[in-house]
């Protein structure tokens, strides 16, 4: 998505670059959440997989 900030991995810089980030070169993700949605098709997949996930940590 164009104009959506990213933050760094490395450094926790944001910018508006999509490649890497200027101060480091390390990646870059976007920080923000999902759009929330009633009619998510995937909440049950997704709630499964974290809970699968917890387990594992031994939570």
């Amino acid at each position: 998505m164009k104009g959506m900030l990213r933050k760094c991995t490395s450094c926790g810089t944001y910018t508006l670059r999509q490649d890497s980030c200027p101060r480091c070169g390390g990646g870059l993700k976007i920080p923000h959440p999902a759009k929330f949605s009633p009619h998510d098709r995937y909440s049950r997949f997704r709630l499964a997989l974290k809970e699968i996930d917890g387990k594992e940590k031994g939570e």
